[in-house]
């Protein structure tokens, strides 16, 4: 067993922060826990990183594709509250996924359209970096019935205060509720299971027209926070629930809401993943929402969210609040691409060898990606999702490699798109921001591949992308968090 003592800082603004305490974290047979200064504790998976692989003796790289953003948001949660960033919480995926990018929409009907694009890797000058960039088409079911239930966490856990907000964990989620229901067409049905030491139905299926929607807020303003955390007794309650409104036409979702300490009952990973795959399987999936820091079982409801064939997001904000259940509510509640998953093919005469970035416990054999029948990951209604790969090419190289993405569309028909990656194909504002964040990332998780990383390094390429991050307000504000994490003096210039 490792231990790792952390001095944590209390971060008023990128300028100025002031010693506050200490922490320690810990890791152990699969998982790292991390223990912060306000007397929480949380758990991640341990996170691997893929090595390089030869292009002569590996030519092929296969992965399950999805569009979680947690880490992102946990990330930008430990940086506010001061404390040094768990290796583990940073997945890098999850970190350029957070972001929304122009990548060519798909033709109508296509589901799901991918474009590579090659640039320069700015912490390895002799390597180059692929960037892979999905898009799916917007999809929406206003005139199916669509059933959700929502899945409160209300034990005492959840009146802890979110940093930086004035407002408790659950007030944080009644909130990001309102701006959900606000969503909803007047067709969808919404029933709330609310679990602590005690489980019960706080509302039954109420259509979403402008009189249900008034019954669901009151129903939410009502949830008040006691107890212990029986999440397993909370889930089958709502699978029950989804199960007696049943909605052939429509999406059929529960949306677990949660600090994710599971205390009683089932707690383990494992066992209720096999408990809501086997709801997936029979048509019901399960979208994760994580809230506070206190209790954080990041491994678990990473655990539903894939197991559940859903999304995993991390509220900690307001405004996160706003753009997980406000904008991109059809990404959350709309599946286009099912058991998406890539697969990339290295040409050896062009590539000595490759690294995939990000996606390191979503890696999957060639038997797995031929394998129509294997579960993958899950993209929502108009969403772009990014793949990395760092390569490092032949002089001369041309036909680098060959992008193939699988899926299953709306309608349950399998269907392949494709890429070609090449020395002509140029770089854009976009990727240039995607390889800020993919350093960024590995600066923080201290990753043995970082090379010439360095945030001082991303902090001079942002300043010259001015205009592109005032066009978007998450993308100015990621410019404010590598300020912090470079004012906190953990991560070097």
């Amino acid at each position: 067993m490792r231990r790792k003592i952390s001095v944590l800082l209390a971060v008023g603004c990128a300028a100025a922060l002031a010693l506050s305490g200490c922490g320690l974290a810990e890791e152990e047979a699969g998982f790292s826990f991390h223990f912060g200064h306000s007397g929480g504790n949380f758990r991640y998976e341990s996170v691997v990183e893929q090595d390089f692989r030869s292009a002569a003796a590996e030519p092929s790289s296969y992965f399950s594709l999805d569009r979680n953003t947690a880490g992102y948001a946990q990330v930008r949660a430990q940086l506010r509250s001061g404390m040094e960033i768990a290796y583990d919480s940073v997945r890098t995926e999850e970190l350029v996924n957070y972001f929304s990018y122009g990548f060519p929409a798909p033709a109508a009907g296509e589901g799901v359209r991918a474009t590579a694009y090659l640039g320069e890797c700015p912490w390895q000058s002799s390597h180059r970096l692929i960037t892979v960039g999905l898009r799916t088409e917007e999809r929406r079911l206003e005139a199916a019935r669509n059933n959700y239930v929502f899945l409160v966490d209300v034990s005492g856990s959840m009146e802890n205060t979110v940093a930086g907000e004035d407002t408790t964990c659950l007030g944080l989620v009644k909130y990001g509720l309102e701006t959900l229901v606000g969503g909803l067409g007047e067709q969808d049905a919404v029933s709330i299971v609310a679990y602590a030491s005690n489980t019960g139905v706080r509302l039954e299926p109420t259509l979403a027209d402008e009189e249900g929607k008034r019954k669901i807020l009151k129903a939410v303003d009502r949830l008040a926070a006691e107890g212990t955390t029986n999440g397993e007794a909370g889930i089958r309650l709502a699978y029950e629930c989804a199960a007696a409104y049943f909605s052939e036409e429509g999406n059929n979702r529960v949306i677990l809401m949660t600090d994710g300490d599971f205390n009683v009952g089932m707690g383990d990973p494992q066992s209720l993943g096999e408990l809501v795959s086997r709801e997936a399987a029979r048509g019901v999936y399960l979208s994760v929402i994580g809230v506070g820091m206190g209790n954080m079982r990041d491994d678990v409801m990473q655990t539903l969210a894939l197991r559940g064939n859903g999304n995993y997001a991390y509220v900690d904000t307001r405004m996160e609040a706003e753009k997980a259940l406000g904008e991109e509510l059809g990404g959350m509640l709309v599946t286009v691409a099912r058991d998406c998953k890539a697969g990339v093919t290295f040409n050896p005469s062009a590539v000595i060898r490759y690294r995939l970035l990000g996606y390191d416990m979503k890696v999957m054999s060639e038997q797995d990606f031929d394998d129509s029948e294997k579960d993958a990951g899950e993209i929502g209604s108009n969403l772009t999702v990014v793949a990395l790969y760092e390569a490092e090419l032949r002089e001369g190289a041309e036909e680098v490699a060959d992008v193939t993405v699988r899926f299953i569309s709306a309608d349950g028909e399998a269907r392949e798109v494709s890429a070609e990656v090449s020395p002509s194909l140029s770089e854009n504002d976009d990727t240039r921001f995607i390889a800020c964040v993919e350093e960024f990332g590995l600066v923080l998780r201290r990753s043995a591949y970082r090379g010439d990383a360095a945030l001082a390094h991303v902090l001079s390429r942002l300043g010259a992308l001015k205009d592109y991050l005032a066009a978007d307000p998450y993308k100015a504000e990621f410019e404010s968090l590598v300020k912090i994490a470079a004012a906190s003096g953990y991560y070097g210039l």
